[in-house]
């Protein structure tokens, strides 16, 4: 009986447009999501960072937003700030242009810079979906790349889609760049390359990527023709990529007189995790000094954390090569997956806020829903549910120590 009853809706379902059908998708994951910051702001005390009771609006205007509002508000600093002890404070270069001005744009016809935010992650987050189901469709099937928007729009970082942060708009930039090169349309990249790179770091990932995609053409070349009009373009866009990625460090320098204001300027973070701060930037040293410091927190010998993140590496090279579901979404992907982990291995702490970080790896979704048992994936959705719901709830209803940043 209940079999005759859902056959006439699961196929009304596959009759809707593919648009509505993630429209629909979309906006109950956003109930989902805003429910749960309701009972995070619920159970926040005077002891939060949020206070008691916060609204909705505390919480989506809460953390990098006011770096962006401030941005918006007040430009860039001419001059860096320093703390008591000489060293360059926190300020507002750690954070790219593009949303905190689209946001006050977008902010003057809606009454608030908050509004104009709000309102750019959840048409960025809904673009990105649309996005996400184009770039894996061919791939693995309608079936499973729209379930790959759904783990997506539900996912433990989905609350990025309702605050006043960069990541919605970037995912977005970033999955229609990757489509494009996939499809072998160049033109448009020239335009989105600059725009990604000013809208938050992850631009020289790009970079890497589009040299590795250049490499396999060029190896797989008898097989798959690589014309002289390709080579030009990947080059030219590679090169224009690594300059977007530079350009923001060069051009604080320029504003402020400091050669390294950028570097210093986020390494004013990494201070508050290391004993007497870091002396200067080294490619992979953060991550190498926050394995440490984790396992110390947590009782254990420091070497144990080196250990520990080689295995990581070792492991995550692995399924990125050989496991099958990854394979399944194409070299490329794999590859920008490769380029985004390393990047981020790079250049970053691990601590609670590198979390969001990972937004940037949202085709790896398709991996996750390539099996095709029901049950499987309504149990992958209800981990991501309860991910998202811990995330929301320490980050955001708790708040109160070191490791609770979103």
């Amino acid at each position: 009986m209940a079999h005759g009853v859902l056959t006439p809706a699961i196929r009304g379902w596959a009759r809707l447009p593919v648009p509505l059908r993630i429209a629909v998708v979309y906006l109950a994951a956003r109930v989902v999501t805003t429910l749960l910051l309701l009972a995070a702001a619920s159970e926040s005390t005077s002891l939060s960072r949020f206070g008691a009771g916060p609204g909705l609006n505390d919480f989506m205007l809460g953390w990098d937003a006011q770096w962006y509002w401030f941005v918006a508000e007040n430009g860039y600093p001419t001059e860096l700030p320093r703390t008591e002890s000489g060293d360059v404070a926190e300020n507002g270069w750690a954070f790219m242009p593009v949303f905190a001005y689209a946001a006050k744009a977008l902010g003057l016809v809606l009454g608030s810079w908050g509004a104009g935010a709000l309102s750019i992650s959840l048409v960025a987050g809904y673009l990105a979906c649309l996005a996400l189901h184009r770039l894996l469709r061919d791939r693995i099937g309608t079936s499973a790349a729209m379930w790959s928007v759904v783990f997506f729009s539900a996912g433990p970082l989905a609350a990025l889609f309702q605050v006043g942060y960069a990541e919605s708009l970037f995912v977005l930039l970033l999955l229609v760049s990757l489509d494009l090169v996939a499809r072998r349309r160049y033109g448009w990249l020239y335009l989105l390359i600059p725009v990604m790179g000013f809208t938050r770091p992850g631009i020289l990932a790009f970079a890497l990527y589009l040299g590795l995609i250049g490499v396999m053409r060029w190896l797989r070349r008898d097989q798959d023709p690589l014309p002289a009009r390709e080579i030009v373009h990947l080059v030219a866009l590679g090169a224009l990529a690594t300059v977007v990625g530079f350009s923001w460090q060069v051009l604080a320098a320029t504003v402020t007189g400091v050669p390294d204001a950028y570097l210093a300027t986020e390494l004013a973070w990494r201070r508050n995790w290391i004993a007497g701060g870091a002396s200067g930037f080294l490619p992979f040293d953060g991550f190498v000094q926050g394995a440490q410091f984790w396992f110390g927190q947590w009782g254990m010998p420091g070497w144990w954390g080196l250990v520990a993140l080689v295995l990581l590496v070792v492991g995550v090279a692995y399924a990125l090569l050989h496991a099958r579901a990854v394979r399944a979404l194409g070299a490329d992907l794999r590859l920008w997956s490769a380029s985004y982990l390393l990047y981020l291995l790079a250049v970053f702490f691990p601590q609670s806020s590198t979390l969001r970080l990972l937004m940037p790896l949202a085709p790896l979704w398709g991996a996750v829903a390539v099996p095709r048992s029901r049950w499987y994936r309504l149990s992958v959705l209800a981990a991501c549910l309860l991910a998202q719901w811990l995330w929301i709830h320490f980050m955001y209803g708790l708040g109160q120590t070191y490791w609770q940043v979103p």
